[in-house]
């Protein structure tokens, strides 16, 4: 089945105007899922965010656009532990038991699952990091109280903390980037919402996805 984008082509077509070159539905999705990221996109404009869908500021300069493309990128395939990056993982599975999750516990970079069984190596950012409302680490063992994890159980948990711990480094880089865009707004009012309403809708709901 090919891969389709619910990125609007207008929007597509126009920043490949702006940078002379060809820009495709996938580069423009990985740049929009970059400055959600962005802390200080965030923080800028929490109480919009909270209201409305998510309004995304593109910048004129291509290299820019390529860098926080090419994080944004990185991020995806974190996300959906696709990246080789995380073949190694910076969390371990310690102590000898069953394995089951009685009640999470985090203390001194240990993820207590039961009284003797933790996973080491997950730094206290990692663990307070939260994705809507939720820490997400805690969250993920919460669900599987009362249960035994299996191996890919656990290799999973520690693909998670890893993707995080890479995604908040990236975070980081992006916002490195990002006052950058503000400096040097591109004007997208072309993406005409009078001609294309449903595609700007569109675009909008997977932006906040």
């Amino acid at each position: 089945m090919k891969k389709e984008l619910n990125i609007n082509h207008v929007l597509v077509t126009s920043l490949s105007k702006t940078y002379k070159r060809e820009i495709n539905p996938e580069q423009t999705f990985n740049f929009i899922y970059a400055v959600l990221y962005s802390n200080i996109y965030r923080a800028r404009y929490t109480d919009f965010l909270k209201i409305d869908f998510p309004r995304i500021p593109f910048t004129k300069d291509y290299k820019i656009f390529s860098k926080i493309e090419e994080l944004g990128d990185k991020l995806v395939d974190l996300h959906l532990l696709k990246s080789k990056e995380l073949e190694q993982p910076v969390a371990r599975f310690q102590g000898k038991g069953n394995g089951k999750v009685e009640k999470p516990k985090y203390e001194k970079s240990r993820v207590y699952i039961n009284a003797i069984q933790y996973f080491d190596g997950v730094k206290p950012e990692v663990w307070e990091y939260q994705i809507g409302g939720y820490q997400v680490c805690e969250k993920w063992l919460k669900d599987r109280k009362g249960r035994t994890l299996s191996l890919e159980d656990i290799k999973h948990y520690c693909k998670i903390v890893s993707a995080l711990e890479k995604t908040i480094a990236i975070q980081k880089d992006i916002d490195k980037l990002y006052p950058k865009v503000e400096e040097n707004l591109l004007e997208l009012n072309a993406v005409k919402k009078k001609e294309y309403p449903h595609e700007q809708k569109r675009h909008s709901d997977y932006a906040s996805e």
